[in-house]
Order: C-alpha cells, then sequence, then structure tokens
C-alpha cells in the first residue's frame, strides 16, 4: 500500500506514546520498519523525556520530542502543548497510547482537519484470557497492533525486516571500561531480577542461585537494577573468583537510560522479566531468556523478536494468568507460577548461548 491519504502523500506525521518505558520501548521496531519502509516520511515521536534515549538509535528521518508533565499537565498545559505541536504541520496523528492525555492532544488535532488513528489495545480480548491461558489462543501482539495504528493512516508497514539500530560504537569505551575489554570468547550475560510487581518478578533466592550457577561456568554476569533498594541486594551479589565466577552489578555506575542501553547492546543475552527490561533489550536485537508468572505471553506482550523457546513458565496452572500487567496479588499466596528450579533457566540459557 502506497504512503497516500486521500490522494495526498503523508510528509509529516506525529506519534505518540507517553508510557511506560516497557510499553514505549516496544514502539521502537515499529518506528524503525516505519521509518526505513518509508524513508520519505518525516517522524516526530513524543513521548516522556526521561524515555527520550530509547527513540535515539532510530534512523534520521525520527525526531523524538520529551515532554514534562510535572511542567505540562491539565487543560491549560495540554491546550499549550498542542499549540506548540501545530507548529509542526503534521498530516497525521498516530495516537499509540489512548489515554486522557493523548485523548484530549488528538481530539485537537481531529477538530482541526488533521487525520488521527488510534491503538486498538483489545481490552476485551485481554480480559477473556484471564485464566485461560491453557487453551487461550496468543492474543495480537502489541508490536502490530501499534503497526495497525499507522496502516489505518494509509502507511504499509511490515514489522519482519531484522534492524539495524545505530549505536554508535566509538561511543563504548568507557561504558565497557566498567567490566573490562570483551575477549572474542566472552560472553556477557544481563540479569534484570525486578518488575514493577511482585507477582512478575522470579523469587530473588533462585535468581541469585541463577547468576552463580552461570558464573561458575566462566560467564559475566552483569546485574540491571535501579533505586537504592535494588542496589543493596545486587550489591550482596557480587563476586569475582578470577577467570570464572565474575558477577558485578551495574546499579548506579551508569549514567541515565542511555549508558544503560549501551552496555545493554554489549551482552550476548539478557535473563528477565516481563518488563521493561525485556523490551529494551528486545529492541537493540539481543536474544532475551524471560521468566513469566502471574502475567502470560499470550496477551501480546512478548519480547520483539524473541520465540516461544526464549520464555520460561509453568505452562499447566489452570490459574494463568491471573492478571494481564501483574498488578494483582497471587490468590493462593504463594506464587506458585514461580516455583521453577534454577537449573531450569540455567539450562535454557545455555541451549541459547551457545556457538
Amino acid at each position: 500500500m502506497p504512503n497516500i491519504h486521500n490522494g495526498t502523500p503523508l510528509k509529516r506525521l506525529l506519534a505518540m506514546r507517553f508510557s511506560a518505558m516497557g510499553d514505549a520501548a516496544m514502539t521502537v521496531p515499529v518506528l524503525y520498519a516505519l521509518a526505513t519502509q518509508h524513508p520519505e516520511l518525516r517522524i516526530t515521536m513524543l513521548t516522556r523525556t526521561r524515555f527520550v534515549p530509547l527513540f535515539e538509535w532510530l534512523p534520521a528521518n525520527v525526531q523524538v520530542k520529551g515532554v514534562d508533565f510535572a511542567e505540562q499537565d491539565g487543560i491549560i498545559g495540554l491546550t499549550k502543548m498542542y499549540n506548540q505541536l501545530r507548529e509542526g504541520n503534521f498530516d497525521a496523528v498516530a495516537d499509540l497510547h489512548n489515554v486522557l492525555r493523548s485523548k484530549y492532544l488528538r481530539t485537537c488535532f481531529l477538530l482541526a482537519g488533521t487525520k488521527v488513528a488510534v491503538v486498538d489495545k483489545g481490552r476485551k480480548e485481554k480480559k477473556e484470557l484471564l485464566g485461560q491461558g491453557r487453551e487461550h489462543a496468543a492474543l495480537r501482539p502489541m508490536t502490530e497492533r501499534y503497526a495497525d495504528v499507522f496502516r489505518a493512516l494509509g502507511l504499509s508497514i511490515d514489522l519482519s525486516q531484522p534492524m539495524q539500530l545505530d549505536l554508535r560504537q566509538e561511543s563504548f569505551t568507557s561504558i565497557r571500561s566498567l567490566v573490562g575489554w570483551k575477549a572474542p570468547n566472552d560472553k556477557w550475560i544481563g540479569i534484570a531480577p525486578f518488575a514493577a510487581h511482585e507477582s512478575k518478578i522470579y523469587p530473588l533466592e533462585r535468581m541469585h542461585s541463577v547468576a552463580d550457577l552461570l558464573a561458575e561456568k566462566g560467564y559475566t554476569i552483569l546485574l540491571f537494577g535501579a533505586g537504592t533498594k535494588e542496589a543493596g541486594i545486587l550489591k550482596t551479589w557480587e563476586r569475582n573468583d578470577g577467570e570464572k565466577g565474575h558477577i558485578l552489578s551495574i546499579c548506579g555506575k551508569l549514567e541515565g537510560l542511555k549508558q544503560e542501553l549501551m552496555l545493554m547492546s554489549l551482552l550476548d543475552l539478557m535473563i528477565s522479566m516481563d518488563s521493561a527490561n525485556m523490551h529494551m533489550a528486545a529492541m537493540l536485537g539481543k536474544k532475551v531468556l524471560s521468566i513469566w508468572g502471574a502475567t502470560h505471553p499470550k496477551a501480546g506482550f512478548s519480547g520483539y523478536g524473541q520465540t516461544r523457546d526464549s520464555e520460561v513458565q509453568i505452562g499447566d496452572l489452570p490459574c494463568r494468568p491471573c492478571s494481564i500487567y501483574g498488578k494483582k496479588p497471587c490468590a493462593w499466596g504463594d506464587l506458585r507460577c514461580m516455583n521453577i528450579a534454577p537449573e531450569i533457566v540455567v539450562e535454557k540459557v545455555l541451549n541459547m548461548i551457545k556457538p
């Protein structure tokens, strides 16, 4: 399908996604496909200021604009934002979020005669999935739902092509120095053991065992986290036994999200929960072993480009998923969905990382 709306090619497009970080990261491969398949299209991505580094690796025809809702919010703030955005003379607006703020902004554009399309999050289908993970068919991936928004604007988009992000390798010297220069046969495995909700977190003592078992096999383990509490936990996992057993927490040692992404791009594999780290590693083209508890890959939130073999879960529990986003506490109180032996996780890692 050509890039045409009402007989006129689209030249300038505004896309919006404000939160959460994982959801914003899932838009990156979609924007990459759109930008590379329509190089004549000028795309502006509107997102939270702290998420801007997620989009800095995209082709030159994508511009990212950060917004701080602590400074611009409410009707007055959003109206001011709209007045600034309208100076971009956008031919179309893609609402990839569909929340109150994006609804207000897109309505302003719509009333001004700008073509608008909005994401269908599939809330009804997701609700029907609860407790039906064993029998229910997988839902449409969120990346395809985002792509559908652009298709509704008359833009063809194919998500099957591999991404080649501009990772600016010359900037990585200071990042590598945190761990040491990587020899050709070295394998770096990232572990991001935390998530926004408890029901999505693999028991920390088991994840600690995973880190130890992999370190004993000679891999360099890098621990990802954020905040004082997480940093304190990960610090106790660190070890350096010379040629074997190197475990290092990078929590608090990097200058923001951009450096974290740069280090993540050097990994051979990331172990994560159903979390933002899964989506960030996936958007960088990394292999990701994800561990699923209360939530389920069938809801459409798998890491981009990952396979079912890279997802660890107990598939026969009749209560899964009990929550689409992981906010609901375990009805049994024991998180039986996370009763997965560390050895199972390690075996999966070894199968994925072998030459």
